[in-house]
């Protein structure tokens, strides 16, 4: 699976955008400011419904308008399989950039809404829920904020549940949309019994109906939480490790060998909704009941659900230990790319379909090791963007087969003869996108349409 064509409209800085992709790696390479984070997280809130930079739909639109746009064509896999003997042909096909493409080409269109809810299209067809096309185009991303999923608050570690959650559970966006929903609900009645005066009785049955269906929707949402941890944990310990053990191996002298081949990583649920984990009785909705019963007063003084999945946690430990309190710099980012290859991994075993892998300017922000981590990781992917601000945040590719050229206005650069990088310039693009509107109208009617313009 890759994208061949990207198009946006009045999506943060962009007001009308359209570029092409390849198979391989992709390198968006401009000053910062110039709007190539918000290319990327474009694929990104197309593949997962979210964006791991905001929590609401608001800042993804261009200021002054009421939505944004994003449509994507995407093909089948990249990579052609050619008989023994055919290289030169295979390697043409390859650098084609669209290989497969007029065979097997979806549309899928996501419309984000300033206020209210998201929409979307597939091939132009009648309109859907965004939850019906969230998966379908499985992206992980790697990023900068990345390290804050060990140091930050529980709100960026359910955000990347979530996110996960809409990659391997079907279903899942649908139970998280509820639980959200009826958790306003019930957190405007305990408003209003906060602000009452007199009889309350109306508030208080109304209160106790949502009640129920928050615990109903959060239980269900629980279990698919504690489900995700449950298929990340084990790719998660071993490829930390693995990671883990490549950095001592280069520093194997400064430490003894015992950490040399045990770091014992792993992560815990911390479900607010405790009562769900080891309940083999069917007991947990009366026990949850009762707990909102002891906080009830609490709640009503506040005007806030005090206890429910939005207040769930994802612990990363080291050893036994806190890792944001107890690892060092390089261990938290080394837990970071661990979470986020364990995710890949995942999503490759239970649907068969290899995720788009997104490298947004993260190289500025890693040591040699850890960089050569993530390239080894990322060149044997069928499509790969990388943003960088400057070509010295790239590390050398050759040594993973990805050697790379004159980064510039060329596109479709040979890199050693075997692999060709698609390179864009985002200053050119952004010039292009002012200069030729008309053009880039054009084309995204035609998209609209289901086809390339």
């Amino acid at each position: 699976m890759y994208i061949s064509r990207l198009a946006l409209d009045h999506f943060r800085s962009w007001e009308h955008c359209v570029v092409d992709f390849a198979p391989g790696v992709n390198i968006l390479h401009g000053a910062n400011g110039l709007g190539k984070t918000n290319i990327v997280e474009a694929i990104e809130v197309l593949s997962t419904g979210s964006s791991h930079r905001t929590s609401s739909a608001l800042p993804l639109v261009e200021r002054g308008f009421t939505s944004a746009t994003i449509r994507a064509n995407v093909g089948e896999s990249a990579v052609i399989e050619a008989p023994a003997g055919a290289g030169a042909d295979n390697d043409a096909a390859r650098a084609d950039g669209k290989a497969n493409d007029h065979l097997h080409t979806t549309t899928y269109e996501a419309t984000i809404a300033a206020r209210g809810a998201n929409r979307a299209r597939i091939n132009g067809g009648s309109s859907l829920y965004m939850r019906d096309i969230v998966g379908r185009i499985p992206s992980v991303s790697f990023t900068p904020e990345d390290q804050r999923l060990v140091t930050s608050d529980p709100a960026m570690r359910r955000r990347f549940l979530d996110q996960a959650g809409a990659l391997l559970i079907p279903g899942y966006m649908n139970r998280l949309q509820t639980c959200t929903r009826i958790a306003k609900q019930r957190a405007a009645l305990l408003k209003q019994l906060e602000r009452a005066e007199g009889d309350t009785n109306a508030a208080l049955s109304g209160l106790e109906i949502w009640t129920g269906q928050f615990i109903e929707a959060g239980i269900a949402l629980t279990a698919d939480r504690n489900s995700i941890i449950d298929s990340l944990s084990e790719p998660f310990a071993a490829i930390y490790d693995r990671l883990a053990g490549d950095e001592s191996a280069v520093v194997k002298s400064a430490i003894d060998s015992e950490h040399q081949t045990a770091h014992k990583a792993r992560l815990v649920y911390e479900p607010s909704f405790a009562e769900v984990l080891g309940d083999s009785t069917g007991d947990a909705p009366a026990a949850i009941s009762r707990h909102f019963q002891r906080i009830y007063p609490g709640e009503v003084a506040r005007g806030l659900n005090l206890i429910g999945p939005h207040r769930d946690d994802m612990a990363l430990e080291l050893e036994g230990m806190p890792a944001r309190e107890f690892a060092s710099n390089g261990e938290m980012w080394t837990m970071a790319l661990a979470l986020k290859m364990a995710l890949f991994e995942v999503v490759v075993r239970t649907s068969g379909v290899t995720p788009i892998v997104i490298l947004d300017d993260v190289f500025a922000q890693l040591d040699e090791t850890r960089r050569g981590q993530i390239l080894a990781f990322a060149a044997a992917q069928q499509q790969v963007f990388i943003t960088v601000a400057a070509r010295s945040d790239i590390p050398d590719l050759n040594d993973f087969g990805m050697g790379l050229g004159s980064v510039g206005l060329n596109r479709n650069e040979a890199f050693n003869g075997t692999t060709t990088a698609n390179i864009i310039d985002v200053a050119q693009l952004k010039a292009d996108s002012h200069d030729g509107n008309d053009q880039l109208i054009a084309q995204l009617q035609a998209m609209r349409g289901g086809g390339e313009a």
